[in-house]
């Protein structure tokens, strides 16, 4: 049994696998951007420092030949789009990310790191000498270009005689490096590569045992090599139980269940109950005991195989139109036989197949990923939390759209979810608990009104004829807001509501300041006048949908102390704020759950001392038991005079908290609820300010 994220020992023969292909694909890619931006911006070489991070986790989690093929692709791309210094400065962080990757993989230290820096340093000069060698011609007029500019430092040096003994000094050293420059060269290079990989292991190093938690090369939706023929239906799961290495505990646990051509199977269940280890399962992956029985092979992302809509569908999105991308990584000769436009009318998508992606909702986008999915034509079509990132509407929509799909194609389609609801429509529902097939989940109380117990004060955060325009003056510009009005009061809870697409992260990223409006004014009012937002960064903290993205630090402690708590005893305050133990303070990020990782984003916030806080979907991902607790720290941060503007769909669960509601439609305010909250301060319409 191997240690958590530790690499498994062996690695993988015969061609590459779809996961070392997709790995090398987006890792390659980001290499490239970062060198070529670096190489070509000015002041932005320091992007070349941590372009060699993507190489090193690629040398890190696979094989020597998927390094050797992804340098070799990235460095073609990179001379085609910037030319031979760039592509020559991409080999270099290549051959460091390797040298380092590799050595964190073979558990070596900073000698091993020496050595093999040294050898492709030598290596590497062998070849600069032996190309100057060889081009001769070449090398004259280089060398002449050279002369010349120290001749030129010379004559103007001899103008002021105090500089006179520098041009010379100049000159001289100019000779002696050119007589002797196979030494200066070949010897420069094995330095530079020396301090570059010494510099790497401690910067890119750390990096790596950072990311130490992550599935190794055996990755989580890669199964192992199976050479049958792509059949994976029907699959028949016999006492199926799987645990993560280092693990105490099993994810799944005697789970016997069988999946059919024709049928639309639900499995739900709350947070760590091990809906997304069975589909990893369903999808191929072996378990620890039991058996999984098909007639061929799973194919995940093959013709006719397993296909996967995962929760944020911006992850599987690569086209940058939305026909593009529904045929995104097919061969060019399967690509030409689908009828993109006949997907796309299936799924509710009829005529966008020109927009851009990046103009979708997200249930919009939800929709072209099952096309993507479709245009595999699957047999199995696993939706991972595809419903949990969306609107009521949307979520509602989505749900009918999957039930249909094993009436009109033959294939079976399996959805994962929090919500019983969303599992009404399906032919049989598996609901899990720790792990555990169980008859039904125990009811997890929702939440009630909470009364506040703590007046407002005077408005803090003023919106006046806010408008905002993407890529303003272009061709794809597209407006996302316009015209709003708004007041917002110390200490107020505020739930602005709307679906996906109604501009409601836009206006969260304006009010904390981290986007500038191209129309209108955001303005803090604070004791000294009011100011627009976007010049007093860190007075509105902005709680992104996803927790973990704010996460930057090793530890929770660590994390809290970054954003402003200094020292345990603050940390320690900050934990208790948001109800959380305070021996959590030590533990890692990554191993959070989602409500645990939404508090402590919470807990930091709360050490910074902001006057505002705006929070962007604070339920999405989370299962009742999480919602509800979720909401009760929301009351109590409300009640010690924190203000809270929450932008989300879940109307229902965070009126419980919110004194008012606003809802925005297309980029309008378009309603706002009257009722006025206990406690409201005299003199003051509770309920204004969407005028």
């Amino acid at each position: 049994m191997l240690a958590a994220g530790a690499p498994a020992p062996g690695l993988p023969h015969g061609p590459l696998r779809p996961i070392e292909f997709a790995t090398a694909a987006v890792l390659g890619g980001a290499t490239v951007g970062l060198v070529t931006v670096g190489s070509l911006v000015p002041f932005a070489a320091a992007l070349q420092l941590v372009a060699a991070v993507p190489m090193g986790l690629l040398s890190h989690r696979h094989r020597f030949r998927v390094l050797l093929g992804t340098t070799i692709a990235a460095t073609l791309v990179t001379f085609v789009a910037a030319g031979l210094v760039p592509a020559t400065n991409l080999i270099g962080v290549a051959v460091v990310g390797g040298i380092i990757g590799t050595v964190k993989r073979r558990h070596g230290g900073l000698l091993a790191v020496l050595g093999l820096s040294t050898l492709a340093g030598l290596t590497m000069a062998s070849f600069s000498v032996g190309l100057l060698l060889l081009f001769s011609g070449s090398r004259q007029l280089l060398f002449d270009s050279i002369r010349n500019s120290a001749q030129g430092v010379e004559n103007l040096a001899a103008r002021q005689r105090q500089l006179e003994p520098l041009g010379r000094a100049v000159a001289n050293l100019t000779g002696d490096v050119l007589h002797w420059w196979w030494a200066f060269m070949g010897g420069g290079i094995v330095a530079a590569m020396m301090v570059s990989g010494v510099f790497s292991w401690f910067v890119l190093g750390s990096v790596l045992d950072r990311l130490a938690w992550l599935p190794g090369r055996d990755d989580l939706l890669d199964g192992p090599a199976d050479d049958r023929a792509v059949a994976p239906l029907p699959v028949t799961l016999r006492g199926v139980t799987f645990r993560y290495p280092g693990a105490r505990t099993d994810a799944l646990h005697g789970i016997d269940m069988t999946v059919r051509v024709g049928e639309f199977v639900a499995v739900v269940g709350h947070n760590g109950s091990g809906k997304s280890t069975l589909t990893r399962i369903l999808a191929g992956r072996s378990p620890s005991t039991g058996t999984v029985t098909r007639p061929g092979s799973a194919g995940l992302g093959v013709l006719g195989g397993t296909a996967m809509v995962l929760q944020r569908p911006e992850s599987q999105t690569l086209g940058v139109l939305v026909a593009d991308d529904v045929v995104w990584g097919l061969p060019t000769e399967i690509a030409a036989e689908v009828d993109i436009e006949g997907l796309l009318g299936e799924v509710g998508l009829a005529g966008m197949g020109r927009r851009e992606t990046a103009t979708l909702s997200g249930g919009q986008q939800q929709r072209l990923a099952v096309a993507a999915a479709l245009a595999r034509r699957p047999t199995l079509l696993i939706a991972d939390e595809a419903t949990s990132m969306i609107d009521p509407a949307g979520r509602r929509d989505l749900v009918a759209l999957l039930a249909d799909l094993p009436r009109r194609h033959p294939m079976a389609v399996i959805l994962v979810t929090h919500h019983e609801a969303d599992a009404a429509a399906a032919d049989r529902v598996v609901h899990l608990r720790d792990g555990r097939s169980v008859d039904h989940l125990p009811a997890w109380p929702r939440p009630v009104r909470d009364t506040r117990r703590r007046p407002m004060g005077e408005p803090v955060l003023e919106l006046r004829g806010v408008r905002h325009t993407y890529n303003r003056g272009t061709p794809w510009e597209a407006p996302a807001l316009h015209g709003i009005d708004l007041s917002v009061r110390r200490g107020e809870a505020l739930l602005i509501v709307g679906g996906n697409g109604s501009g409601k992260s836009t206006l969260a990223w304006i009010m904390a300041g981290l986007t500038v409006p191209s129309e209108g004014s955001c303005e803090l009012v604070e004791s000294n006048g009011a100011h627009p937002v976007y010049k007093r960064i860190g007075k509105v903290q902005l709680a992104f949908q996803h927790s973990r993205l704010q996460l930057q630090r090793q530890d929770v402690g660590t994390e809290i102390e970054d954003w402003g708590g200094r020292g345990s005893a603050a940390v320690a305050r900050a934990l208790d704020a948001v109800g959380l133990d305070r021996a959590l303070a030590s533990h890692s990020v990554e191993e959070l759950s989602g409500g645990q990782a939404k508090r402590v984003v919470l807990a930091a916030i709360v050490a910074s001392r902001p006057q505002v806080v705006v929070l962007d979907e604070p339920l999405a991902g989370l299962d009742p038991e999480g919602r509800a607790g979720v909401v009760e720290l929301l009351a109590r941060l409300r009640d010690s005079g924190l203000t809270l503007i929450v932008i989300s769909h879940d109307v229902a669960d965070m009126a419980a908290v919110c004194d008012r509601t606003v809802h925005l439609r297309d980029g309008h305010i378009v309603e706002k609820d009257s009722t006025a909250p206990a406690f409201a301060t005299q003199g003051h319409d509770v309920t204004g300010g969407a005028r």
